[in-house]
């Protein structure tokens, strides 16, 4: 049926009949087909069905929905309303051609048109507000509720795809947000800030105002739609329980309850992992977070346990945050006393006097220090033999401390006295052995075997802790005492203990070692005088004598050193716009056999310094650029002057303070574009980026050039420390390039300013809202220089070519006379041999 009004069916055909189409077609016979039309518009022209005699016309039946529709004597297939994708995206109709008599000559054949969505709804929340609830200290990350929108456009396309973000949250007492979201589900999660800074004491209720954009949010020409959301802060059930204390050895039925804890979130899995890696854990949780001590515990083999409370989720993923859970054993008097030694042996002289303290039993107890569990007592339960009296020896009740009761030792009379010391705690006692022997009293002197060992010669290389020399003593006391163990010390000549001498315990022979490097520079000779005694003091009336001495000389040879450096690292801090040839430090190195020193650098790179060979003053020689590298640093090199291949190295670090010396820029990499034409309310965001350092943070300052007609045309707003938007004044803008002139200032000391040209585009847009820019293609003949350009380069390619084709001939023509002369010669010499 033909259902355009006349005029509007007249306007299809002059339409039709006006277009230059080109190669384009848009008509041809009937046949099966396919069409791709954009939603929306008015009336439209599709094709034109071309008739094959005897057809002199055609009709369409199928899914016209009243919009589709053929004109029946032209052919003519056109729309007369607009499409929409979002009621009907495939339209099918079948259209067949007619005679006169009106019997079907071809078809049906089947023509399908697909409607393409264009991105013309804007997303929406499935509710105008969202409440949600969240504990305090949740894991960041952990969602606890959900936004939800839809977008009615085909969800095949950009335009369908939805990014969710935070825009407002009221109240923001930190620099961060306290909640975040995830741009593609929508769900709502505390953030990292938030998991340890949410609490209902301080702020109970959040609202939140959550944008949706279409487009995949990739562009400012987005459809957004935005929803508030209510979010409730509640105290946590997630809390560690105080320190729990268990007594040890317990004798209940384990297992048993000691503590329990609350997850914020039902239905989770409880689990427990240990701090420390134990052969195992006496303790287990149930389902329920109650915690249980599944078997005693001895304090003796582990006082403390600390261990983690998990949550987790049905696919195994965290929950809350682990639990640390931590358990004190406490002590019960469950160890007797116990001996340190099997048989505890003390020395004491024949000579020792009354009262004097002789040795100390030591036993521990493993119950809990500082304790009535532990608390010891000591008391002499015999003593063999009882000679010359039975109470010989007293001990002290609470230390373990041995005394003689008097001066009545005698080793003529005993030389071993063997004690039973009883030593108990509140509940238990043990017995402890101890033997005393008598030793002989110190009543000789060490006498060395040399009084005089003469001299060592040793380089000042030789190693720390070189054997120099071996000296020997003897002592006619009881062997293996402290009478006649030797003691060897440097008594003069060795100030600075350069040397310190050991002692064989089996022979009292002496090894004499270096104990510091030696310095032939600073000490050439020593004269050392080493004396000889015994750990046990001499009887009164004994002394030491000069056989208890010996002396010998140790000779340092020289061995030439390579340069010493004061310091082995220089440090500088300095402008990075500090003149060139400005004096940064002064490097001293010294050579110890006094040798002239010079200096040079090493790993300078960037050739920003340079150093006085004679002095060791470093200057900078180019300019430095902290933006290049902040810490700068080579190595100063002294070597000596008659032998470089003598040398050591320092460290120069120049640390390069900031200068504010770089402008601001712009850090677009993309073109700047406005669809044509302009609707209002359009804007575009331009950032700034500056690589200077920025101390406090980074902040610029947007404006315009201070002309009218930018004034009149442009505007810029302030989003953030560095970010503006563009926008257009009014909407009367024409298809071409503007060039905005904007003014870029940085907050530094002194502040910068860029004042830089913004390329703005204003163009036609796909249905996808990006720009198309036409490239301008120009003919034109080549300027005058382009043309006597290309007129020498031909004669200068014909000039080759001639030279070449003379040069050619004249090689020819030469090769031919030496023929000619060389056949001439061939006869002469034939016509002579004849």
């Amino acid at each position: 049926m033909f259902k355009l009004c006349g005029l509007q069916f007249l306007l299809i055909i002059h339409w039709v009949m006006c277009q230059n189409f080109g190669d384009l077609q848009l008509s041809g016979p009937l046949k099966d087909m396919n069409f791709s039309i954009p939603e929306g518009g008015a009336v439209r022209f599709i094709y034109q069905f071309t008739p094959e005699p005897p057809a002199v016309s055609f009709r369409a039946s199928g899914e016209k929905d009243g919009i589709i529709d053929i004109a029946p004597d032209k052919g003519i297939l056109y729309l007369n309303g607009p499409l929409d994708w979002e009621t009907k995206a495939v339209h099918r109709l079948q259209v067949e051609s007619l005679d006169e008599k009106g019997n079907v000559v071809k078809g049906p054949y089947v023509v399908t048109i697909y409607v393409e969505d264009i991105n013309d709804n804007p997303p929406e929340f499935d509710q105008p507000k969202y409440t949600g609830v969240v504990r305090q200290n949740s894991r960041a990350g952990k969602p606890f509720m959900q936004v939800r929108a839809t977008d009615r456009d085909d969800p095949t396309t950009p335009h369908a795809q939805l990014t969710y973000s935070i825009l407002h949250h009221f109240p923001n007492p930190y620099a961060e947000m306290l909640f975040q979201i995830d741009n593609v589900t929508g769900a709502i999660s505390p953030s990292r800030m938030g998991s340890y800074y949410l609490d209902p004491q301080k702020q109970d209720t959040f609202t939140l105002v959550v944008t949706v954009k279409d487009m995949a949010g990739m562009t400012t020409n987005a459809f957004t739609s935005s929803a508030d959301v209510i979010i409730t802060v509640k105290e946590s059930l997630w809390k560690a329980p105080p320190t729990i204390h268990i007594q040890e050895n317990s004798t209940q039925v384990h297992p048993v309850n000691i503590s329990q804890v609350y997850s914020n979130e039902p239905d989770v899995i409880y689990g427990l992992f240990e701090k420390e890696k134990l052969p195992r854990l006496p303790f287990s949780i149930n389902q329920n977070g109650v915690i249980y001590v599944t078997e005693p515990l001895d304090r003796e083999e582990e006082d403390t346990y600390a261990f983690f409370v998990v949550t987790k989720d049905d696919k195994g993923e965290l929950v809350d945050k682990p639990l640390q859970i931590v358990v004190i054993v406490d002590d019960i008097n469950d160890n007797p006393p116990v001996c340190q030694q099997k048989l505890t042996v003390i020395e004491v002289q024949e000579n020792e006097g009354g009262g004097s303290n002789i040795g100390t039993l030591v036993a521990t107890d493993m119950d809990k220090e500082d304790t009535l569990n532990s608390r010891m007592r000591f008391k002499i339960e015999s003593q063999v033999p009882a000679v010359p009296a039975s109470n010989l020896f007293f001990i002290q009740q609470d230390t373990g401390v041995l005394h003689l009761t008097s001066r009545s030792l005698n080793k003529q009379i005993a030389s071993n006295y063997s004690l039973k010391v009883l030593v108990t705690d509140e509940v238990f006692q043990t017995i402890c052995d101890v033997q005393i022997h008598v030793i002989d009293i110190n009543d000789q002197i060490p006498i060395f075997e040399k009084s005089d060992y003469h001299s060592v010669t040793v380089d000042e290389s030789l190693p720390v802790g070189t054997v120099i020399l071996e000296i020997q003593a003897t002592d006619g006391d009881e062997p293996s005492t402290g009478s006649s163990y030797i003691i060897y010390q440097v008594k003069e000549g060795d100030p600075n203990n350069m040397f310190f001498i050991e002692t064989d315990s089996e022979t009292n022979r002496g090894f004499v070692r270096i104990e510091k490097a030696l310095d032939f520079e600073t000490t050439p000779v020593y004269n050392l005088v080493i004396n000889a005694t015994n750990p046990e003091p001499l009887v009164p009336g004994v002394q030491y004598n000069s056989s208890s001495l010996t002396l010998f000389k140790v000779f340092v040879v020289n061995v030439d050193e390579p340069p010493v450096f004061n310091q082995t690292v220089y440090k500088k801090e300095v402008s990075e716009d500090i003149p060139v040839n400005s004096l940064l430090m002064t490097v001293k190195a010294y050579d110890p056999e006094g040798d002239t020193v010079r200096y040079s650098l090493e790993g300078d790179v960037r050739k920003w310094l340079k150093v006085n060979s004679t002095t060791g003053q470093i200057y900078t020689a180019s300019t430095l650029d902290r933006e290049q590298q902040e810490i700068y640093t080579v190595d100063v090199v002294a070597s000596e002057l008659n032998n470089v291949a003598h040398k050591s190295k320092a460290t120069v670090t120049v640390h390069l303070k900031d200068v504010n010396d770089n402008p601001p820029q712009l850090a677009m990499d993309y073109p700047l574009f406005f669809c044509h034409p302009l609707n209002g309310g359009e804007r575009t965001l331009i950032q700034a980026t500056d690589p200077d350092k920025q101390w406090y943070y980074t902040k610029f300052t947007f404006s315009l050039v201070d002309d009218m007609d930018t004034r009149n045309n442009w505007e810029i707003s302030k989003v953030n420390a560095t970010h503006a938007y563009l926008s257009p004044k009014h909407v009367n803008f024409e298809e071409k390039v503007y060039n905005v002139p904007i003014i870029i200032n940085d907050n530094g000391n002194p502040p910068l300013e860029s004042k830089l040209n913004l390329a703005v585009h204003v163009c036609r847009c796909s249905s996808e809202k990006s720009c198309f820019i036409e490239v301008n293609r120009q003919h034109s003949w080549p300027s005058a220089g382009q043309a006597i350009g290309i007129l020498i380069g031909v004669l200068l390619i014909i000039g080759c070519i001639v030279g070449g084709v003379f040069f050619h001939m004249k090689y020819k023509q030469k090769n031919e006379q030496k023929s000619h002369e060389k056949d001439a010669k061939d006869k002469s010499e034939l016509n002579r041999l004849a």
